[in-house]
């Protein structure tokens, strides 16, 4: 069959929802039947009724396959995608099918999520001797006397980590995930030294529940009409509730994309005052900034996945001239260090870097593994103009990010129209295609290495706070007893990076992991230095314990379990 002409790119966006579910674990396609059955076994497997199957308990009703190590070792691979080192119910039917198809002898790999295997009809896999233990557990519940007729509510300890009430350490045990292991971390660890040395004020807000839980967030920036909010529309398949395309600058405010019930547009204001969306930090913008913030929900496979960001277009020229309401390097400063991917959007017709698209970029140091650039509409030129955009852009970049690797720059027409073929001739279709799918590529990789960003952003919080705190009481040192407070903290405040100097060589830092002079400056002229704490030994060896110890054993205790087993056996 031919394909027809000019399709080819368009086919390959057209996969982009099937390439997201893939990447996210096997579909889960299940009969109604079959979801009781597996409902009553994963109630069964989940014996402290959290609504998870952690690694132990999954080692138990597994065995019952009598499948080898080695096929289960794949089972859980692929259906704890994500690593989270717990199986949710989609995951645990997932894994059920897959056991399924191994008793079949289908080879359970990655390849077998794209076979043609009907998922809906398939039979529930032979689990030996689980009717039997499932009729057992049910006698046993009905047997036990109920308390004083009364129904137990049974209250999970991570309502009470994020309390200010509650300053009991929770133990080990009671943690089912990774995320939940960082949850308690922070709270018994890492938040205790936060507070007492101003973290919040000077570098980032601090953490809540809901940060921790929330879906992995794609940010796209760039000058106005480079193809932001139609990148986002054409993966979509659809426009946003509030979305406005044209070739003047039509988005002017933040807009976050997310997963809804149903469509509907929620105003700034409203969402930095919701618990269960990670945007409470957003409130220390002001109203000048929340007046520009906008949350549009709708159902989408794919947001149920990611989130979106799409923002204002950098202004560039005289517009860039006129001062903002708000301070937008800020605002995208703190959205990258939220989001898992940042798209730099540009245009061949609009390579001139402004000034304020020059600070946005800079804003983003330290967060260069998230960065990729994005050639949009570069159909719209032919082959010879091409080389000569990209080298001109490739020339641009290098002087702005001032780093001497050379950054990968994406090439492609993400939008709905065919790939201008008569510019770019039959080789330069291909070449999109295939620049357009390792594009495609970074993007179904997000929710796979969530978890592994959370950690990475937790570790480098971690670091981040102890140079805080050395800093804070360095500081605090260096002020008078009694006499010349006043001048001696002017003088603190003007010789800060000397300052930063001192610190960095007495604790061996290392001096890329300080935090920008002027940003510290500004927030340190507000405050007393007097007031500050001194250093508090303790609370640093706690979180050194944490980066040293905790860390490394929760992720060694959420790992595949059956990988363990095949370590702890290879070491014998």
């Amino acid at each position: 069959m031919v394909k027809p002409k000019n399709q080819g790119i368009c086919s390959s966006l057209s996969q982009t929802y099937a390439i997201m579910e893939i990447s996210t674990g096997p579909i889960v396609s299940c009969s109604k039947e079959n979801q009781k059955i597996y409902l009553e076994w994963f109630n069964f497997a989940d014996s402290d009724g959290d609504g998870r199957i952690t690694a132990s308990e999954a080692i138990k009703i597994f065995g019952l396959s009598n499948l080898s190590r080695q096929d289960l070792q794949q089972v859980w691979a692929i259906a704890d995608s994500k690593r989270q080192g717990y199986l949710g119910f989609n995951e645990f039917i997932s894994a059920m099918q897959l056991i399924s198809l191994g008793q079949s002898g289908h080879g359970i790999t990655n390849d077998i999520l794209n076979s043609k295997v009907d998922f809906e009809n398939l039979k529930p896999p032979s689990m030996e001797g689980l009717d039997t233990l499932i009729a057992k557990k049910s006698s046993s519940k009905s047997s036990e006397p109920d308390m004083n007729g009364s129904l137990q509510v049974l209250t999970s300890p991570l309502v009470s980590w994020f309390s200010s009430i509650s300053s009991k350490k929770v133990p080990l045990y009671t943690v089912t995930s990774i995320i939940d292991g960082l949850k308690r971390l922070y709270i018994q660890k890492l938040k205790p030294l936060e507070v007492t040395y101003h973290f919040n004020d000077f570098v980032s807000p601090l953490l809540t529940n809901s940060d921790f839980d929330a879906k992995p967030m794609v940010m796209l920036l760039g000058q106005y009409s480079t193809g932001k909010t139609t990148f986002i529309k054409h993966l979509l398949k659809r426009g946003y509730p509030g979305a406005h395309i044209g070739p003047e600058p039509t988005t002017d405010r933040f807009v976050v994309i997310m997963s809804g019930t149903d469509e509907r547009s929620i105003p700034g204001n409203t969402v930095a005052v919701q618990t269960d969306l990670p945007f409470n930090g957003l409130a220390t913008f002001g109203n000048a900034f929340l007046s520009k913030l906008e949350c549009s929900q709708m159902p989408h496979p794919l947001l149920e996945h990611i989130t979106f960001v799409d923002t204002p277009g950098v202004l560039s020229g005289e517009k860039q001239r006129t001062q903002r309401a708000y301070d937008f390097t800020g605002v995208t400063s703190w959205f990258a260090a939220k989001c898992d991917l940042i798209l730099l959007l540009f245009d061949p017709h609009k390579l001139d870097v402004s000034d304020e698209f020059k600070r946005v970029i800079s804003s983003l140091r330290g967060h260069d593994d998230k960065i990729r650039v994005v050639l949009n509409r570069a159909d719209q030129v032919d082959t010879q103009q091409l080389m000569r955009v990209y080298g001109a852009l490739m020339w641009s970049l290098g002087k702005i990010l001032n780093t001497p690797e050379v950054v990968r720059v994406y090439l492609g027409s993400f939008n709905d129209k065919p790939v201008n073929e008569a510019a770019v001739g039959p080789t330069g279709k291909e070449f999109f295609e295939k620049e357009q799918d390792d594009l495609l590529s970074d993007l179904k990789d997000i929710p796979k290495k969530a978890c592994d960003r959370r950690i990475n952003e937790f570790v480098k919080r971690a670091r981040a706070a102890k140079i805080h705190a050395y800093i804070i009481s360095h500081l605090k040192k260096e002020m008078p007893a009694i006499m010349g407070k006043a001048k001696a903290q002017q003088r603190l405040i003007d010789n800060l990076a000397d300052e930063f100097g001192k610190v960095q060589r007495k604790f061996h830092l290392p001096p890329g992991d300080f935090p920008n002079v002027e940003h510290f400056r500004s927030v340190l002229s507000c405050y007393n230095i007097d007031k500050f704490e001194k250093l508090k030994p303790r609370m640093i060896q706690a979180v050194d314990y944490m980066l040293r110890y905790d860390i490394p054993e929760l992720l060694k205790n959420f790992r595949n379990p059956y990988f363990l087993v095949t370590t702890k056996r290879s070491r014998l």
